[in-house]
C-alpha cells in the first residue's frame, strides 16, 4: 500500500499469517492477492474503498475481503493518531487451502463455509458480531499455534452465523469482475494489476508468458479487444474514478497516485475512457462521503 511499509508478519510457519500493517505515508496503492484477508483498523481513519464500494473507515472497522478483490485503504492526511502514523491494522491473511472439500462438508463447518462464500463480495462486519471476532482477533498474536488456529476458526464460524452482515461490492461488480481461461492473458493482468503505478515494458511481459512481443500483442487483443497499453490505462482510470470520491485530493493527486505521470495525458485518457473531464466526473459525485 505505500512505499514505506512497515509490516509484521508474526507467524509465517503457519497455515495463515496474523500480521500487523503500519503505514506512515498517505499513498495508497490498488491491488488484489489470491488470499482472503481479515483486516481490523486500530488507528487511523480515511476511505476504503473495496471493488465498487466507497465507504468511511476508523478504529474499530472490520471487513472480511475475499479471495481476488481489489480493495484499498486511502488514510486520511491530516487525521491525529497517537503513534503519528496514518494507518494501522491487525489482519488475517490465508488461502483456501486451510480448509479443504472433506472439511467444508461437514455440518460443524456450515457456518465457516457462508462466511467464505460471503467474502466473495467483501463484507462489512458491525454490531455484536465486531466485538467477539475482533477481540479474538488482538488476542492471537499472543497465542501458542494451536491455540491459534481454534481461534482463527472461531472467528469464521462468528462471522458465518452472523445475521447483520453487510455487503460491501454490488452483485453487478462481481458479475463484471475480470475473468479468463487463458493462462497467459491472466498473467498480463495480474501483472498490470500489481505494477500499473510503475513503467511497464512490453518485453518484460512478452518474458513472462514466454512469448514473442508481437505474438503477444496479437493475442492479448484479439482476447480483450484491446491493446495491453489500452488496458493498462482502463486500469489506472479506473482507480482513479475511486480515488476522485475523496474531495481532499486534488486532480493532480489523483493522476500520479494512480499511475500517470503527465497530467495532461491522464485528462486525455480519462475523458477517453469515461466520457468526463476528472473534475466533471468529481462533480457527478460530490455528495458521495
Amino acid at each position: 500500500m505505500s512505499a514505506k511499509l512497515e509490516q509484521t508478519i508474526l507467524n509465517q510457519d503457519e497455515s495463515f499469517y496474523i500480521g500487523i500493517f503500519q503505514d506512515t505515508l498517505e499513498k495508497s496503492t490498488w491491488h488484489y492477492h489470491d488470499n482472503y484477508e481479515i483486516s481490523f483498523i486500530t488507528e487511523g481513519s480515511g476511505k476504503r474503498i473495496v471493488g465498487d464500494s466507497i465507504e468511511e473507515f476508523q478504529p474499530g472497522d472490520l471487513v472480511f475481503i475475499g479471495r481476488n478483490l481489489p480493495h484499498v485503504w486511502i488514510a486520511d492526511k491530516d487525521s491525529l493518531t497517537p503513534s503519528s502514523r496514518s494507518l494501522e491494522m491487525v489482519f488475517l491473511q490465508f488461502t483456501d487451502q486451510i480448509i479443504n472439500s472433506d472439511l467444508k462438508l461437514l455440518p460443524e463447518f456450515k457456518n465457516i463455509v457462508r462466511a467464505l462464500a460471503s467474502s466473495e463480495r467483501g463484507i462489512h462486519i458491525v454490531g455484536k458480531t465486531l466485538n467477539e471476532a475482533s477481540e479474538l482477533m488482538l488476542q492471537m498474536p499472543y497465542m501458542k499455534p494451536f491455540d491459534r488456529m481454534l481461534h482463527f476458526f472461531k472467528i469464521l464460524d462468528i462471522i458465518g452465523k452472523s445475521d447483520s452482515l453487510i455487503h460491501l461490492t454490488s452483485k453487478e461488480y462481481l458479475s463484471s469482475r475480470f475473468t479468463t481461461g487463458n493462462r497467459r492473458i491472466a498473467l498480463i493482468h495480474d501483472y498490470l494489476m500489481k505494477n500499473y503505478r510503475d513503467e511497464v515494458n512490453l518485453s518484460r511481459l512478452a518474458l513472462l508468458v514466454n512469448m514473442a512481443e508481437g505474438s503477444l500483442c496479437r493475442l492479448f487483443k484479439s482476447n480483450m479487444g484491446l491493446t495491453i497499453f489500452e488496458y493498462l490505462n482502463k486500469i489506472k482510470v479506473e482507480f482513479a474514478c475511486k480515488l476522485l470520491m475523496d474531495q481532499d485530493l486534488s486532480v493532480t493527486e489523483v493522476c500520479f497516485n494512480s499511475g500517470f505521470n503527465n497530467l495532461s495525458h491522464f485528462n486525455k485518457q480519462f475523458k477517453k475512457t469515461t466520457g468526463a473531464a476528472p473534475s466533471e466526473y468529481r462533480l457527478r459525485f460530490k455528495g458521495l462521503k
